[in-house]
């Protein structure tokens, strides 16, 4: 699998690309955003690791651009530790974020994570059902999301989090619930994590994310998809 490690900092590409190749992977390298974007242009990727303070185009930036047309896992690589900053990368699109100085074993634990994620959601062996609540479908056979006949375009954790409330429709689950389920590792202050993926969910699938008709909030316990 090809995997885009982009950052400024020579040494770190350096050294991420030693670690995935020890696991297998083919590493592409970029040194800032236009870089980045001209290998995910060229390029059959599965994942993308990104730095976020970088020369010419910023990642965040960078990450924008990306999700115009793809939806392959993007990892924010990034010496900013705040929430704010975990935030904000969430919210222009990426999948996980991890801060510098990174320990080895959990930067290939989150790789293999996405890409698990992102291939299951490309398969067509695993067969599980069709899940459907007013206009909304969620088909786990195809992997594809319809509101109303309409086509909806998610990303591998999106899918997976609109998946489990649309297939226990009415159920209410805890932000500890999504996100072990979803992530499938255990949940440490999951909220702000689960919270800026859902109010991404909403933007795609509601016809008004402030008022939504499907993925409602149960204030103090979590969230549900509505039994229609």
């Amino acid at each position: 699998m090809n995997i885009l490690v982009c950052d400024d900092d020579r040494e770190i590409v350096n050294a991420v690309e030693i670690y995935l190749n020890n696991e297998g992977y083919t590493v592409f390298k970029a040194y800032d955003g236009l870089e980045a974007l001209d290998v995910v242009e060229k390029e059959d990727l599965q994942l993308i690791l990104m730095d976020v303070m970088m020369p010419k185009l910023d990642g965040l930036r960078t990450i924008m651009r990306i999700r115009e047309e793809k939806n392959i896992p993007i990892i924010i690589l990034s010496a900013k530790s705040e929430d704010y900053d975990k935030i904000t990368g969430l919210n222009v699109g990426a999948d996980d974020y991890i801060t510098k100085p990174f320990n080895p074993l959990e930067l290939v634990a989150r790789v293999k994570s996405q890409l698990r994620r992102y291939m299951n959601l490309g398969s067509m062996e695993k067969k599980t059902g069709v899940f459907k609540t007013g206009g909304l479908i969620v088909d786990d056979e195809q992997k594809s999301v319809e509101v109303d006949g309409k086509a909806i375009s998610l990303t591998p954790i999106e899918y997976g989090i609109l998946k489990l409330l649309t297939e226990h429709a009415g159920r209410v689950f805890s932000m500890e619930q999504i996100y072990e389920s979803v992530w499938n590792e255990p949940a440490y202050n999951p909220e702000n994590t689960v919270a800026v993926h859902v109010r991404r969910i909403r933007e795609k699938i509601e016809i008004n994310p402030k008022n939504p008709k499907y993925l409602k909030v149960v204030w103090g316990v979590g969230y549900k998809i509505e039994k229609i």
